[in-house]
Protein backbone atom coordinates (compact mmCIF):
# COMPACT_ATOMS: atom_id res chain seq x y z
CA UNK A 1 0.00 0.00 0.00
CA UNK A 2 2.82 2.37 0.89
CA UNK A 3 4.49 1.67 -2.46
CA UNK A 4 1.26 2.59 -4.29
CA UNK A 5 0.97 5.85 -2.34
CA UNK A 6 4.61 6.67 -3.12
CA UNK A 7 3.96 5.97 -6.80
CA UNK A 8 1.01 8.37 -6.91
CA UNK A 9 3.05 11.05 -5.15
CA UNK A 10 5.80 10.52 -7.75
CA UNK A 11 3.27 11.00 -10.56
CA UNK A 12 1.82 14.13 -8.92
CA UNK A 13 5.18 15.73 -8.15
CA UNK A 14 6.92 14.84 -11.41
CA UNK A 15 4.71 13.78 -14.33
CA UNK A 16 1.89 16.22 -13.49
CA UNK A 17 4.21 19.10 -12.58
CA UNK A 18 5.08 20.84 -15.87
CA UNK A 19 8.19 22.57 -14.52
CA UNK A 20 9.68 19.36 -13.13
CA UNK A 21 8.66 17.47 -16.25
CA UNK A 22 10.27 19.96 -18.65
CA UNK A 23 13.42 20.27 -16.52
CA UNK A 24 13.69 16.49 -16.47
CA UNK A 25 13.27 16.21 -20.24
CA UNK A 26 15.77 19.02 -20.85
CA UNK A 27 18.42 17.25 -18.78
CA UNK A 28 17.67 13.80 -20.16
CA UNK A 29 16.72 14.48 -23.80
CA UNK A 30 18.53 17.73 -24.59
CA UNK A 31 17.31 19.03 -27.96
CA UNK A 32 14.93 16.06 -28.17
CA UNK A 33 12.85 17.74 -25.47
CA UNK A 34 10.64 19.05 -28.28
CA UNK A 35 9.80 15.48 -29.26
CA UNK A 36 8.81 14.78 -25.66
CA UNK A 37 6.57 17.84 -25.54
CA UNK A 38 5.05 16.87 -28.90
CA UNK A 39 4.16 13.42 -27.56
CA UNK A 40 2.60 14.78 -24.35
CA UNK A 41 0.32 17.21 -26.21
CA UNK A 42 -0.52 14.52 -28.77
CA UNK A 43 -1.36 11.96 -26.05
CA UNK A 44 -3.39 14.44 -23.99
CA UNK A 45 -5.52 15.36 -26.99
CA UNK A 46 -5.60 12.10 -28.95
CA UNK A 47 -5.39 9.13 -26.60
CA UNK A 48 -8.17 8.33 -24.12
CA UNK A 49 -5.62 7.30 -21.48
CA UNK A 50 -3.86 10.68 -21.79
CA UNK A 51 -6.61 12.70 -20.11
CA UNK A 52 -4.59 13.00 -16.87
CA UNK A 53 -1.57 14.62 -18.56
CA UNK A 54 -0.97 18.38 -18.14
CA UNK A 55 -2.31 20.38 -21.06
CA UNK A 56 -3.04 24.06 -20.40
CA UNK A 57 -0.46 24.31 -17.64
CA UNK A 58 2.20 22.59 -19.76
CA UNK A 59 1.73 25.07 -22.61
CA UNK A 60 1.86 28.09 -20.29
CA UNK A 61 5.00 26.79 -18.56
CA UNK A 62 6.57 26.08 -21.97
CA UNK A 63 6.01 29.76 -22.72
CA UNK A 64 7.73 30.74 -19.46
CA UNK A 65 10.69 28.50 -20.29
CA UNK A 66 10.89 30.08 -23.76
CA UNK A 67 10.84 33.58 -22.24
CA UNK A 68 13.76 32.49 -20.02
CA UNK A 69 15.69 31.40 -23.13
CA UNK A 70 15.55 27.68 -22.35
CA UNK A 71 13.26 26.72 -25.23
CA UNK A 72 12.57 28.07 -28.72
CA UNK A 73 9.05 29.51 -28.70
CA UNK A 74 8.53 29.41 -32.47
CA UNK A 75 9.71 25.83 -32.84
CA UNK A 76 7.41 24.82 -29.97
CA UNK A 77 4.51 26.75 -31.41
CA UNK A 78 4.74 24.91 -34.75
CA UNK A 79 5.33 21.46 -33.28
CA UNK A 80 2.70 21.66 -30.56
CA UNK A 81 0.10 23.04 -32.97
CA UNK A 82 0.70 20.01 -35.21
CA UNK A 83 0.59 17.71 -32.16
CA UNK A 84 -2.77 19.13 -31.08
CA UNK A 85 -4.30 18.80 -34.55
CA UNK A 86 -2.95 15.28 -35.14
CA UNK A 87 -4.03 14.23 -31.66
CA UNK A 88 -7.62 15.30 -32.23
CA UNK A 89 -7.62 13.60 -35.64
CA UNK A 90 -6.51 10.32 -34.05
CA UNK A 91 -9.22 10.70 -31.40
CA UNK A 92 -11.80 11.32 -34.13
CA UNK A 93 -10.82 8.22 -36.11
CA UNK A 94 -10.75 6.04 -33.00
CA UNK A 95 -14.30 7.18 -32.19
CA UNK A 96 -15.36 6.64 -35.81
CA UNK A 97 -13.96 3.10 -35.76
CA UNK A 98 -15.38 2.03 -32.42
CA UNK A 99 -18.66 3.90 -32.84
CA UNK A 100 -21.53 3.94 -30.35
CA UNK A 101 -20.25 0.74 -28.72
CA UNK A 102 -17.67 2.80 -26.86
CA UNK A 103 -20.43 4.39 -24.73
CA UNK A 104 -21.35 1.00 -23.24
CA UNK A 105 -17.78 0.04 -22.51
CA UNK A 106 -17.35 -0.86 -18.81
CA UNK A 107 -15.21 1.19 -16.46
CA UNK A 108 -11.59 0.11 -16.17
CA UNK A 109 -8.32 1.37 -14.76
CA UNK A 110 -7.66 3.49 -17.85
CA UNK A 111 -11.21 4.26 -18.94
CA UNK A 112 -14.04 6.00 -17.13
CA UNK A 113 -17.33 6.19 -19.10
CA UNK A 114 -18.30 9.31 -17.13
CA UNK A 115 -15.59 11.28 -18.96
CA UNK A 116 -17.02 10.19 -22.30
CA UNK A 117 -20.58 10.97 -21.22
CA UNK A 118 -19.52 14.44 -20.10
CA UNK A 119 -17.90 15.06 -23.48
CA UNK A 120 -21.02 13.73 -25.21
CA UNK A 121 -23.26 16.14 -23.27
CA UNK A 122 -20.89 18.95 -24.20
CA UNK A 123 -21.09 17.89 -27.85
CA UNK A 124 -24.90 17.69 -27.78
CA UNK A 125 -25.08 21.22 -26.37
CA UNK A 126 -22.55 22.98 -28.59
CA UNK A 127 -22.47 20.81 -31.74
CA UNK A 128 -19.41 21.15 -33.98
CA UNK A 129 -18.17 24.13 -31.96
CA UNK A 130 -17.42 21.62 -29.21
CA UNK A 131 -14.18 20.74 -31.00
CA UNK A 132 -13.03 24.34 -30.51
CA UNK A 133 -14.52 25.00 -27.07
CA UNK A 134 -13.39 21.67 -25.63
CA UNK A 135 -9.76 22.60 -26.26
CA UNK A 136 -10.01 24.83 -23.19
CA UNK A 137 -11.75 22.29 -20.92
CA UNK A 138 -9.60 19.57 -19.30
CA UNK A 139 -10.74 15.94 -19.79
CA UNK A 140 -13.48 17.06 -22.22
CA UNK A 141 -10.60 18.11 -24.50
CA UNK A 142 -9.44 14.48 -24.67
CA UNK A 143 -12.82 12.87 -25.31
CA UNK A 144 -14.59 15.45 -27.51
CA UNK A 145 -12.97 14.26 -30.80
CA UNK A 146 -13.78 10.64 -29.89
CA UNK A 147 -17.43 11.63 -29.43
CA UNK A 148 -17.40 13.54 -32.73
CA UNK A 149 -16.12 10.45 -34.51
CA UNK A 150 -18.63 8.16 -32.82
CA UNK A 151 -21.42 10.60 -33.78
CA UNK A 152 -20.22 10.31 -37.40
CA UNK A 153 -19.54 14.03 -37.80
CA UNK A 154 -18.21 14.62 -41.32
CA UNK A 155 -14.43 14.80 -41.36
CA UNK A 156 -14.49 17.87 -43.61
CA UNK A 157 -16.43 19.73 -40.93
CA UNK A 158 -14.35 18.23 -38.12
CA UNK A 159 -10.98 19.15 -39.59
CA UNK A 160 -11.96 22.83 -39.85
CA UNK A 161 -12.93 23.00 -36.18
CA UNK A 162 -9.88 20.92 -35.29
CA UNK A 163 -7.39 23.27 -36.97
CA UNK A 164 -9.07 26.43 -35.62
CA UNK A 165 -9.31 25.00 -32.10
CA UNK A 166 -5.76 23.68 -32.08
CA UNK A 167 -4.40 27.00 -33.29
CA UNK A 168 -6.40 29.03 -30.74
CA UNK A 169 -5.50 26.76 -27.83
CA UNK A 170 -1.77 26.37 -28.44
CA UNK A 171 -1.27 30.01 -29.44
CA UNK A 172 -3.18 31.51 -26.51
CA UNK A 173 -1.67 29.28 -23.83
CA UNK A 174 1.91 29.26 -25.11
CA UNK A 175 2.16 33.00 -25.71
CA UNK A 176 0.30 33.79 -22.48
CA UNK A 177 3.25 32.23 -20.68
CA UNK A 178 5.77 33.84 -23.02
CA UNK A 179 4.49 37.42 -22.83
CA UNK A 180 2.54 37.63 -19.59
CA UNK A 181 5.44 36.15 -17.66
CA UNK A 182 7.58 39.19 -18.40
CA UNK A 183 4.71 41.59 -17.66
CA UNK A 184 4.05 39.97 -14.28
CA UNK A 185 7.74 40.09 -13.38
CA UNK A 186 7.94 43.79 -14.30
CA UNK A 187 4.74 44.53 -12.34
CA UNK A 188 6.02 42.80 -9.18
CA UNK A 189 9.39 44.57 -9.41
CA UNK A 190 7.90 48.02 -10.01
CA UNK A 191 4.91 47.87 -7.68
CA UNK A 192 6.23 45.74 -4.85
CA UNK A 193 9.90 46.60 -5.24
CA UNK A 194 11.00 42.95 -5.37
CA UNK A 195 14.33 43.07 -7.16
CA UNK A 196 15.35 40.05 -9.18
CA UNK A 197 11.85 38.55 -9.12
CA UNK A 198 11.53 35.75 -11.67
CA UNK A 199 8.22 34.05 -12.36
CA UNK A 200 10.19 30.94 -13.24
CA UNK A 201 10.95 30.55 -9.53
CA UNK A 202 7.23 30.48 -8.74
CA UNK A 203 5.95 28.18 -11.45
CA UNK A 204 4.14 26.01 -8.89
CA UNK A 205 1.85 28.98 -8.15
CA UNK A 206 1.43 29.67 -11.87
CA UNK A 207 0.33 26.06 -12.42
CA UNK A 208 -2.26 26.33 -9.64
CA UNK A 209 -3.71 29.50 -11.21
CA UNK A 210 -3.78 27.99 -14.71
CA UNK A 211 -5.39 24.76 -13.51
CA UNK A 212 -8.00 26.75 -11.57
CA UNK A 213 -8.83 28.88 -14.60
CA UNK A 214 -9.00 25.83 -16.85
CA UNK A 215 -11.52 24.04 -14.63
CA UNK A 216 -13.74 27.12 -14.20
CA UNK A 217 -15.98 26.04 -17.12
CA UNK A 218 -16.51 22.68 -15.39
CA UNK A 219 -17.36 24.44 -12.11
CA UNK A 220 -19.82 26.74 -13.88
CA UNK A 221 -21.46 23.81 -15.69
CA UNK A 222 -21.74 21.91 -12.39
CA UNK A 223 -23.37 24.87 -10.62
CA UNK A 224 -25.70 25.42 -13.56
CA UNK A 225 -26.69 21.74 -13.62
CA UNK A 226 -27.39 21.80 -9.87
CA UNK A 227 -29.58 24.88 -10.22
CA UNK A 228 -31.49 23.38 -13.14
CA UNK A 229 -32.00 20.14 -11.19
CA UNK A 230 -33.33 22.05 -8.17
CA UNK A 231 -35.63 24.13 -10.36
CA UNK A 232 -36.95 21.00 -12.06
CA UNK A 233 -37.50 19.30 -8.69
CA UNK A 234 -39.34 22.37 -7.38
CA UNK A 235 -41.55 22.49 -10.48
CA UNK A 236 -42.54 18.90 -9.96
Amino acid sequence: MEAIIDFFYFIKDNILNPKVLIDWMLSLLGPWVYAGLFFIVFAETGLAIGFFLPGDSLLVVCGLFAAAGKLNVWLMWGLLFVAAVVGDAVGYYSGRKVGPAIFSRPKSRFFNPKHLQKAHAFYEKHGGKTIILARFVPIVRTFAPIVAGAAEMSYRQFVTYNVVGGFAWVTSMLFAGYFLGGLVEQFVRNVFGVEGFLLEDHIDKVVIVVVFLSILPIIFEYIKARREAKAEAAAN
